[in-house]
């Protein structure tokens, strides 16, 4: 382990020199057993230690044998067998756990946050290091308590934890709500999808905007845009020029590989404008987006170019995510291609449900654009305040 005690990033009023110090001398275990009135505990990855009947996974156990598990209390930690991605489980509550793991507290739990351990460890860091203590092979490798006592440590004093476990605790709290109103927003879109598109067999949508009440009528793709292929041979790749999408890029049609112009404008004769559609076709069939801009973009075999002809390409590219077009779609795909995939010339021939409204396609358009431009805003914020932690917790820890 290196010398260095002090870490990158501190709190204001804390500069002393972090401590230094050997697990067995940090922690003890425990195997306070004939606590079956208590509730049984389950070990996960992602919450630590929770109630078994919490837990989505319902394991069968015999009553009988819970008079000799063992007794975890809360600020405890629980080593479970399986090491791949730590194994270390902070319980916040009090409970029963399977005779087989280690349960371990503080040797001095008044100079100690177990908040602040939580991270340490379930820290990429520690994960890493736990390498050299556990035995057996793959997703089997158990951890060996006495080798991890024999381990290096360097940690703050009580108060500086606690600051590094509230902060870690507030990231965490605000990670867990953008993430659950992102889990909401894409609810909401799977929601309005089934309900503001007819449904098999209906040319009403269960849900419209005021003022229409027209029958919807069904057209083939082919004969309301134009369909287009991207380049099947791999390209030149260069640093940079035009930007080359494959299916990988189709949720921000951004890209870090490019083509010179030169092979662009001899391979290119159509390509992507502001207001047409990508759409997969290898692999991922019937995912799209709508290009915004007309800046030249080159694209691969794997997406198909919808040209924008009199349809509002923002209706079109989420009623090609309803479940009618996506059966559609589903049912030309070639059934004995790995990856799936769907020719370009079938995509023409599978119905959509349109309004004949042009005022109701754009109005229908423009709430589904609003609703992924939010979408995208809290995937966004998502994708920060996990970046700040991951950098917050290599620089924060020593």
């Amino acid at each position: 382990m290196e010398n260095n005690k002090n870490p990158n990033i501190r709190f204001k009023g804390f500069t002393d020199p972090w401590e230094q110090r050997k697990a067995k001398n940090l922690f003890v275990s425990t195997a306070d057993k004939g606590h079956p009135e208590l509730p049984v505990l389950s070990a996960t990855q992602d919450r630590g230690m929770i109630r078994r009947d919490e837990n989505s996974i319902n394991i069968y156990h015999d009553k009988k044998n819970e008079e000799g598990y063992k007794r975890v209390l809360p600020g405890q930690f629980v080593i479970h067998l399986r090491s791949f991605q730590g194994g270390f489980a902070h319980s916040a509550i009090e409970g029963i756990t399977s005779p087989a793991y280690t349960v371990f507290g503080f040797s001095e739990p008044e100079k100690h946050n177990p908040n602040y351990w939580k991270y340490v460890f379930t820290s990429k860091e520690f994960i890493r290091r736990l390498e050299t203590v556990t035995y057996g092979i793959r997703d089997g490798r158990s951890i060996s308590y006495d080798e991890f006592l024999t381990m290096d440590f360097v940690y703050p004093t009580q108060d500086e934890q606690t600051k590094i476990a509230n902060y870690l605790d507030t990231l965490d709290n605000l990670i867990t709500l953008h993430q659950r109103k992102y889990n909401k927003l894409l609810n909401v879109k799977k929601s309005m999808l089934e309900k503001m598109f007819p449904k098999n067999g209906s040319n009403i949508p269960e849900i419209r905007f005021k003022g229409f009440t027209d029958p919807w009528e069904q057209r083939k793709l082919g004969d309301i845009v134009g369909i287009y292929d991207g380049v099947h041979q791999t390209p030149n790749y260069q640093n940079s020029g035009v930007m080359f999408l494959s299916v990988e890029n189709i949720a921000t049609l951004k890209s870090s590989k490019f083509i010179s112009e030169e092979d662009f404008k001899r391979d290119y004769k159509v390509f992507p404008q502001e207001n047409d559609i990508l759409m997969t076709r290898i692999g991922d069939v019937g995912t799209t987006n709508v290009i915004t801009d007309n800046g030249l973009k080159a694209f691969y075999v794997s997406l198909a170019l919808l040209k924008y002809k009199s349809t509002d390409p923002y209706f079109l590219s989420n009623a090609i995510q309803s479940d009618y077009v996506q059966k559609g779609l589903a049912n030309r795909t070639l059934k004995t291609a790995i990856p799936m995939k769907i020719n370009k010339d079938e995509i023409g021939k599978v119905s959509v449900m349109l309004p004949v409204s042009a005022t109701e396609q754009q109005q229908i358009g423009t709430y589904f654009r609003n609703l992924d431009n939010l979408i995208t805003l809290h995937q966004r914020e998502l994708e920060m305040l996990q970046n700040i932690k991951k950098s917050m917790l290599e620089k924060m820890f020593v």
